[in-house]
């Protein structure tokens, strides 16, 4: 597959539909270096997931029947929007973990939600089932070529404003958001996976050589909790460093994040940067490094009543 003539394709057909999402230089983290960020998190319905989801409709032609898509809650939420916003029905599967700020979120886009018992391979079951059952098409939260090819607009839009890092950190939960910005960059810079140790499919896929089934639990498992790889960004991400940090220093992260910045984010959202402030990422002397802020749906909703 071209990858970059998919993702411009892509770039071009969600352009007044995604956010084009702000870029900034942090000296104020904590580390000797400076940090580029994307704030991905400012993206409609709080995470980059509004680029694949606009992608897959607009290239898509939806039945009657509609979308149904199976989601840990961002996705589902930006699913529900790119639905709503297009003027067809949504059917989203979510498990219990989404937790409620996903949750009404993905309410507030007008779609029929189900809350499914269990983690996000529960929900994905569900929604299969719904569209075998009602021929509603499905929204891969990320093991779509729709869906990378949306997600890698991020990093096409990053270079377009400006990134001068030699390496880019993101986090990884299913692999949509780290497929696409290898499926771009392809080799001209180093990427990062970083997960959380309890929610590791990527690092899990890597060692095994193929992608397995983990378990999943943590502060990031509704974001960040894929049972298994998906099978675009495992080929994608063939000899990719792979690090884990802890639920500990996810939430330090979101706390620096905070202070330096009063950017609040969901702790996905604060994953990536995790492993630069935890050193489970340390950068050569020179080498420059950009984080992707890929989330900022907090639960419980910080100003909610």
């Amino acid at each position: 597959m071209n990858w970059k003539s998919e993702i411009l394709a892509a770039q071009h057909r969600i352009t007044g539909y995604a956010q084009v999402t702000p870029v900034m230089e942090s000296r104020v983290l904590g580390l000797d270096y400076s940090v580029e960020m994307k704030l991905e998190h400012m993206q409609h319905t709080g995470s980059f997931k509004a680029r694949g989801a606009f992608n897959t409709l607009i290239s898509s032609d939806v039945p009657e029947a509609g979308v149904v898509a199976a989601s840990g809650g961002n996705h589902g939420a930006a699913a529900a929007y790119a639905a709503q916003a297009l003027g067809y029905p949504a059917k989203i599967f979510v498990p219990e973990l989404a937790g409620p700020s996903k949750i009404a979120l993905i309410e507030q886009a007008g779609a029929d939600l189900s809350v499914v018992p269990g983690e996000y391979a529960n929900a994905l079951a569900a929604a299969q089932a719904y569209e075998d059952a009602s021929g509603a098409m499905q929204i891969h939260a990320y093991d779509a070529p729709a869906t990378v090819a949306g997600q890698g607009t991020c990093f096409a839009e990053w270079e377009a404003q400006g990134l001068k890092a030699d390496t880019v950190l993101i986090a990884v939960g299913g692999g949509g958001l780290i497929a696409g910005a290898l499926a771009w960059l392809q080799g001209t810079r180093k990427v990062v996976a970083v997960e959380p140790e309890t929610s590791c499919a990527l690092n899990a896929a890597l060692q095994a050589g193929e992608p397995v089934d983990v378990s999943v639990s943590g502060i990031a498992a509704n974001a960040l909790g894929a049972r298994r790889i998906g099978s675009i960004c495992f080929d994608l991400a063939q000899g990719v460093q792979s690090v884990l940090v802890s639920d500990q220093a996810i939430s330090q992260a979101q706390q620096a994040l905070w202070r330096a910045h009063r950017v609040l984010v969901e702790p996905a959202g604060a994953t990536a940067l995790a492993a630069l402030l935890s050193g489970a990422y340390t950068p050569e002397p020179g080498e420059r490094v950009a984080v992707l802020i890929c989330g900022g749906n907090i639960s419980p909703d910080p100003l909610n009543g």
